[in-house]
């Protein structure tokens, strides 16, 4: 398949927070292949993020792996700086990064794992976008946060302090693209629905899946590919370059707000 061109996206440098699998990856790759330079960070996954690097290089485009936990404050913010000196400039924020951390009833739960969720779906993203404010102003750029349909919905079983944090992501997607429109920044985010992606393979059954694919009206759950689309769309002030504060959902129609 030929791969459309947006000329507005080469030359430019973006970090994918979140990069080694997944969305992140897909998004990563994609970037690449529209002649961006790609941070692409990972945390545990190094291997996994070593061949998306690969991929990217094979294919002619430039990345950086940085890795870095980002549910801790300091971490997060050297993921972006790193980024942003290696290349010396940065362009876009990529806001992937986050986990369910398992299936945990809000009544099982316990500080620590509720801070846990926190800070990596949500103080992530305040850390993350923080540190890349200064270097995106300086000629302007953009901030895709990804939150979840479990943000509208409260999330499926054992979820709800996931739903409650990616809740979080877009309401601090539309108040802080209010905070930095001045500077040329449009802030925005992709809100995926069921996408076949090793996030469901770790915390969801195949009783799960196939429940909540029943409830998609195109019939089936989405796939990386169908994301990645969305994000080179708001990636583009070519394209949206009048769209800041919106949060678009990527679901098959099973969510229609």
């Amino acid at each position: 398949m030929t791969t459309l061109k947006i000329p507005d996206l080469a030359g430019k440098v973006f970090l994918v927070t979140g990069a080694s699998t997944g969305i992140g990856a897909g998004v990563a790759i994609a970037l690449a292949a529209q002649g961006a330079r790609v941070g692409i960070h990972f945390n545990a996954s190094e291997s996994a993020a070593t061949e998306v690097a690969a991929a990217i290089a094979d294919a002619g485009g430039e990345s950086f792996l940085v890795g870095g936990n980002m549910a801790d404050h300091d971490q997060a913010v050297s993921v972006v700086d790193r980024t942003a000196a290696h290349f010396g400039r940065l362009d876009g924020l990529i806001n992937n990064a986050g986990s369910m951390l398992g299936r945990v009833p809000t009544l099982d739960s316990n500080a620590d794992h509720d801070r846990a969720v926190v800070d990596l779906n949500s103080h992530s993203v305040i850390w993350a976008s923080r540190a890349a404010h200064p270097w995106l102003k300086k000629q302007g750029g953009v901030i895709i946060n990804v939150t979840s349909i479990a943000a509208r919905n409260g999330g499926g079983g054992g979820a709800v302090l996931y739903a409650a944090a990616k809740g979080f992501v877009s309401t601090f997607t539309r108040g802080f693209a209010k905070e930095v429109v001045g500077d040329r920044i449009r802030v925005n985010a992709v809100s995926p629905g069921v996408i076949l992606t090793p996030f469901h393979e770790r915390f969801s059954t195949e009783a799960q899946m196939q429940g909540m694919v029943s409830a998609v009206p195109m019939g089936r759950a989405g796939t990386v590919e169908d994301c990645v689309g969305t994000f080179l769309f708001l990636a583009s002030d070519a394209l949206s370059g009048y769209v800041t504060g919106q949060i678009i959902e990527v679901n098959g129609g099973q969510l229609m707000p």
